[in-house]
């Protein structure tokens, strides 16, 4: 008993010195990117579990026995940091550490949709992929579309720029937007119709998104989305933890202006919080007639109910209005500048344009977090988007122009549209009321209405194991139809239409019963009026159709991993609805066409190694059984149904390698997709007695025209780096080497209303180049701090191998090109606590002045004939531009463009 007290009072002892012999060690974790605290820092003395983390203004506390060592201060998205401390008494400050952000990681943690945003770091497998924070896209974007901050990606290629504010569009990996993912916080935003995406509809992505995850090829979306090129992942900023906001104003080229403001109540005592956003810009267009105007508005509210449930309501949108230009002949550039564009013109000196693109498109969604418990969790987004708009045109054969020579060619050409001119031929109507041979601008309207809902429950049935399964469910509904916006001194319009009936695909006025209408009502075009007002079905012109596509989808995940292993497997199977009702040009009876079911599939499955800490290996496999788009399966926007479209086939293998350390990341990733049973139909109405093959056809005849066989391959290996040799210095690279190809033959078969077939033509594409976008792409970025808070950074970008946007086996390949852009940006601290900050950034893009072609859509050659079948060719006129013939059409890219941001957060 002794023995055991005294024991006792020994280890009582040395126990009550050890506690009285800690020490505090204390300090501030700042946010080196908005110099505020970094609520939520990990602080640990390195080499044991000793550790704090920092509270609502930064500062933590730990105690400690050691009289020295290290502490390790941590952050998601930020670069750790190691702090030395020696105590001499009983204490250490060790006053302001500033954590900087990690160029490779996401900025800040998704609060919403968890289950949802399929964001690579959820899954352990890796892919190919790459992050672009908000900070680089408010940086980078400027003037342009948000596609801008895109553009030091390997296998991305940005065209369509020359178009217009919203009209440009990207490739990923040789893949068009139409066989690329795009998804709004994990739900999708591809059309339902045709699979595009338009970007004057998200003008204001630039201003909203927290980042954009580009993941080229296989992507990690569980839903049932066809990623043939890639997934871009749009991550809304949700209701913003801290009170705040900002104001700016940006300035550019081209009369540019831009203002913001933002505010943030911070989530409060009671869980809510709000977060408010709104824009306007305005400007004239780099290229001549291309004015643009828009807003944007982003409001979020957050409400954290308890620990288990989590709630966020978004809605935002981004009117606008924006006017066109067209591709153009080179020979038109060379004569009349590069900026040339012929779809304007003026009215009583006023500028007027034919072409104006005008939407508004609001969308909205509810996200819902649900901890059922430490290892279930379940996450929901009911989402909807009601969009309305379209863009306008030339109608009827009215049409007046002014001429001039181009100082090239020697030729007369349309260079502005005579308004003028054309509102007195109007107004000198005899009755006012228009026919096919006035003039009038009308609006095509595209019009929808769309509902979604996606749910994912994650289930975490071990620490080496998780399963994901969920749902996602659309419907959809499209309004199409044609109305006047302008009628340039007429009065009215009138027309009259042969009424359809299902057996006749093209209608015949001397079999078919007619209708006539006439209207008298124009509307107006600016994005709120047409958000809230269309036209009566009495008023609308040449047609007046509508579509409903329903979806339904399962989808599943199983992963396993562990220290050094990690393997997954996907699912997921949908089913498309489609039905088409067409109100204008078929008789009542013949209205509704035959609804449409298709059945889809996807399978993905990978898995990865980590050799050590340092290096990762992996391989991803997957296979997509894709339905045809809705405007794939009704043949020339009719109620006929196209009998031969059926799904296409994409294979997906890719392998990839991963290098980290303290100062270099690299990644380096092979690929191989093809693409192939796709179907292009057509149908026409034969005007004469003929033969077709063996067989005599009569007049009103339907002949099919089906192009099968169209395969493509698409190879190659993308490398990207970020190397940080010194706290100063960020060095940025990039390289892509494609070989997009056809693969075999085309076949083009001609069918009679029965299916049989008339005749059938073989074209070889075998080996021909995919155009549209670069094949081999070079980047080199770097940002270097001059002094604290003040830094410049410059981007070039090499793009070759480069074809025209046509199917052919002896394509058309363009210059290759260098762009290069420079920014500068300085923060300057502000405010009683420095915790304020005003933000300067200056931007110049195609700072050498490039002058190159972007884009073609035609496919002429050097020793084709300059007009007709004899005569001479572009070669022996000297007709030639960069050794291309001067008549094929196309874009310019934009030359030296500018742009200065000033903005205050607060």
């Amino acid at each position: 008993m002794k023995i055991f007290k005294n024991a006792f009072l020994t280890g009582f002892l040395l126990l009550t010195m050890s506690v009285f012999s800690q020490s505090k060690i204390t300090g501030v974790v700042i946010d080196g990117e908005q110099n505020q605290p970094l609520v939520g820092a990990s602080v640990v003395v390195k080499g044991t579990t000793v550790g704090a983390a920092a509270d609502f203004d930064g500062k933590f506390e730990l105690s400690t026995s050691q009289k020295s060592g290290v502490v390790t201060i941590s952050f998601l998205g930020f670069v750790s940091k190691s702090v030395p401390f020696t105590i001499t008494g009983n204490s250490v400050n060790l006053g302001r550490i500033v954590l900087s952000p990690d160029t490779s990681e996401l900025q800040e943690l998704v609060v919403i949709g968890k289950g949802i945003i399929d964001v690579a770091k959820e899954r352990k497998t890796p892919i190919a992929v790459s992050t672009i924070k908000a900070v680089e896209i408010q940086e980078k974007v400027g003037t342009a579309d948000v596609t801008q901050a895109m553009v030091n990606t390997p296998s991305v290629y940005v065209a369509g720029q020359s178009g217009g504010y919203g009209d440009s569009r990207i490739t990923v990996r040789g893949f068009q937007q139409d066989n690329t993912a795009f998804l709004l916080n994990g739900q999708p935003i591809n059309g339902m119709e045709d699979g595009k995406m338009y970007w004057s509809n998200w003008s204001g992505m630039s201003d909203i998104a927290n980042f954009i995850q580009v993941q080229r090829g296989l992507g990690s979306s569980k839903l049932a989305i066809s990623s043939v090129g890639g997934t871009v992942n749009f991550v809304t900023k949700a209701t913003d933890k801290k009170e705040g906001g900002f104001v700016s104003m940006g300035v550019a080229n081209s009369d540019y202006f831009k203002s913001t403001a933002a505010y943030n109540t911070g989530m409060m005592k009671n869980g809510l919080g709000v977060s408010l956003m709104l824009s306007h810009w305005q400007g004239d267009g780099y290229n001549q007639g291309t004015r643009g105007e828009g807003q944007n508005y982003f409001i979020s509210f957050g409400y954290k109910l308890n620990d288990r449930h989590n709630f966020n309501f978004l809605i935002t949108g981004a009117p606008q209005s924006h006017d066109q230009n067209f591709t153009k002949r080179i020979s038109d550039y060379l004569g009349f500048g590069r900026k040339y564009n012929n779809n304007y013109g003026y009215l009583n000196g006023q500028y007027m344009s034919e072409r104006t693109n005008f939407y508004h498109k609001p969308v909205a969604n509810l996200n819902w977090d649900f901890n059922i418990n430490s290892t279930t969790n379940l996450s929901t987004v009911l989402y909807a988007s009601w969009g309305r708009g379209g863009g306008t045109g030339n109608y009827g054969s009215g049409k007046r122009s002014i001429s001039q020579v181009n100082p090239y060619t020697g030729q007369s050409q349309s260079t502005y549209i005579d308004f003028d001119q054309i509102y007195a031929n109007n107004s000198a109507d005899a009755d006012g009321i228009g026919t096919s041979s006035n003039y009038a601008i009308r609006a095509s309207m595209n019009n929808h209405a769309w509902y979604g809902v996606v749910s994912n429950l994650k289930k975490e049935i071990n620490k080496n194991l998780n399963l994901n399964f969920g749902l996602d469910l659309r419907t959809y509904n499209g309004d199409h139809y044609r109305q006047v916006s302008n009628f340039l001194g007429l009065s009215g319009w009138r027309e009259s239409r042969p009424l359809r009936d299902n057996t006749h695909i093209i209608p015949n006025p001397n079999t078919l019963p007619s209708a006539t209408n006439t209207v008298n009502q124009s509307y107006n075009i600016n994005p709120w009026y047409a958000f809230f007002n269309s036209a009566d079905d009495s008023q609308k012109i040449d047609y007046d159709y509508s579509e409903t596509i329903t979806y339904g989808g399962l989808f599943g995940q199983i992963e396993y991993s562990n220290d050094k292993f990690s393997t997954f497997f996907q699912g997921a199977v949908s089913n498309q609805s489609h039905q088409r009702f067409d109100y204008y040009d078929y008789q009542d009876q013949y209205q509704d066409s035959e609804k449409v079911n298709n059945v889809g599939f996807n399978v993905k499955g990978g898995a990865s190694y980590n050799i050590n800490e340092q290096h990762v290996v992996y391989g991803n496999a997957g296979y997509y059984s894709r339905q045809p788009y809705h405007d794939n399966i009704y043949l020339n926007f009719t109620n006929q149904v196209n009998p031969l479209t059926k799904n296409e086939k994409v294979l997906g293998l890719e392998a990839g390698y991963t290098f980290k350390s303290k100062i270099f990341t690299a990644s380096l990733n092979a690929y191989r997709t093809s693409w192939e049973d796709r179907v292009v139909t057509t149908s026409t109405v034969l005007t004469s007695n003929t033969t077709i093959g063996t067989t005599n056809l009569l007049s009103g005849d339907v002949v099919i025209s089906a192009n099968q066989g169209v395969k493509q391959v698409h190879t190659g290996l993308e490398l990207d780096f970020v190397l940080k040799p010194f706290d100063k210095l960020d060095v940025k690279g990039f390289a892509s080497v494609g070989n997009w190809e056809y693969d075999g033959s085309a076949i083009r078969r001609r069918f009679d209303e029965n299916l049989n077939i008339l005749d059938e033509t073989l074209t070889d594409n075998d080996g021909g180049k995919v155009g549209d976008a670069a094949q081999t792409t070079w980047g080199l970025g770097a940002k270097y701090e001059v002094f604290e808070r003040f830094s410049v950074d410059a981007d070039w970008r090499n793009y070759d191998n480069l074809y025209a946007n046509v199917v052919t086996k002896n394509n058309l390949e363009l210059p290759s090109y260098d762009l290069v852009d420079m920014g500068i940006s300085y923060k300057m601290l502000v405010g009683k606590e420095k915790q304020n900050s005003v933000n300067f950034r200056f931007n110049v893009n195609n700072l050498f002045d490039e002058v190159y072609i972007s884009e073609l859509t035609s496919n002429i050659k050097t020793t084709a004939f300059i007009s007709g079948n004899s005569g001479p060719t572009y070669q022996s006129a000297g007709r030639v531009y960069k050794g291309i013939a001067d008549g094929n059409q196309g874009f310019f890219g934009f030359g030296r463009t500018w742009n200065f941001t000033l903005r205050y957060n607060f």
